[in-house]
């Protein structure tokens, strides 16, 4: 059987090269991004006031050139009661950052790190499942910590700070994407512990995203790196990621990933696949109960897979219930 699924895979790789990459709903006109002051403490309040002007300058735009919902998404995001690390909604390098809490004043940092599908037209909606956006998550993730723990200084940021494939792409089924992403979470990471040098960061990665997260974890300095819905890490076991964080992995009862099978097959200049399954028993990591949920469930509130996340954002590690 999974010779076969192998077989497919390659197969739809080799289609998807035919066809050329998916183009995606095309992104709207959208302004030059503010030019920004290094990450500090000190700069924060200017970042954030540049960037919700970058915002409502573009959904300006937006609505000129006749994308209406786009227009709307955007409009509220620059909303003044939110605060955006960076933007850029020009075709090609869409980014959004944004941070929930005092990052400043905080002694844990939860990054949020989304997988396939995440652009700025469902940056905070999707359908009935608001919590699977990048900015929605962020936002059940930070709700809960609070409802654990009223006095608990954990910063949550939705980083929505590399380009994500589409679930129907040729960049989905390959490492590229990732280790473009990769180079950028390092940089990020390294940013944060120069606004809050003494707070510990936990990367919490969801599907397409763990794979970002795995290439990048080796070079930077985190507690804690959690993945669930994930197709695999790019390695083998959990020695191989090199790292000193605790690694937890989660996946929920009804997540199709689990039909995918855990290859890595090198095709040209980049890899097709990425390796074991982070939640097998041989591969080392600490699995959490996520419940019985599918692929867009794991940060829905209320949910098994949601609470786990919180206490390990809170470095809380003994209080996770394991599966």
């Amino acid at each position: 059987m999974r010779g076969r699924l192998r077989m497919g895979l390659v197969s739809a790789l080799v289609a998807g090269a035919l066809a050329g990459p998916g183009a995606g709903v095309a992104d709207a006109a959208a302004p030059t991004p503010p030019t920004l002051p290094a990450m500090s403490a000190a700069t924060l309040g200017e970042r954030y006031a540049a960037n919700q002007g970058a915002i409502a300058e573009a959904a300006g735009l937006a609505r000129d050139t006749g994308h209406t919902a786009r227009a709307e998404h955007l409009a509220r995001m620059a909303d003044p009661g939110r605060n955006f690390l960076s933007f850029d909604g020009r075709a090609g390098r869409v980014r959004a950052v944004e941070v929930l809490g005092d990052l400043a004043g905080a002694d844990r940092i939860a990054v949020v790190v989304p997988g396939s599908d995440s652009d700025l037209d469902h940056y905070d909606t999707r359908g009935d499942k608001p919590y699977s956006t990048p900015a929605g998550g962020a936002r059940a993730l930070h709700d809960e910590i609070r409802l654990q723990d009223p006095t608990a200084r954990v910063a949550v940021i939705a980083w929505l700070g590399y380009s994500p494939p589409r679930t129907i792409s040729l960049d989905v089924l390959t490492t590229g994407r990732a280790d473009r992403g990769a180079r950028e979470l390092r940089r990020f990471v390294a940013g944060l512990h120069t606004v809050a040098p003494a707070a510990q960061v936990s990367l919490l990665c969801h599907s397409y995203g763990s794979v970002v997260c795995g290439r990048a974890v080796s070079r930077i300095d985190v507690a804690d790196l959690a993945v669930f819905g994930s197709p695999g890490l790019g390695v083998d076991d959990r020695d191989e990621l090199a790292t000193g964080a605790r690694v937890w992995a989660g996946r929920g009862g009804a997540d199709w990933i689990d039909l995918v099978p855990n290859v890595s097959i090198p095709f040209f200049d980049t890899t097709v696949g990425f390796g074991a399954d982070p939640t097998g028993h041989d591969f080392g990591a600490r699995e959490f109960v996520a419940g019985a949920g599918g692929h867009s469930d794991y940060l829905r509130p209320g949910g098994p897979a949601l609470y786990n996340l919180a206490l390990i954002a809170r470095g809380r590690a003994a209080e996770v219930t394991h599966a």
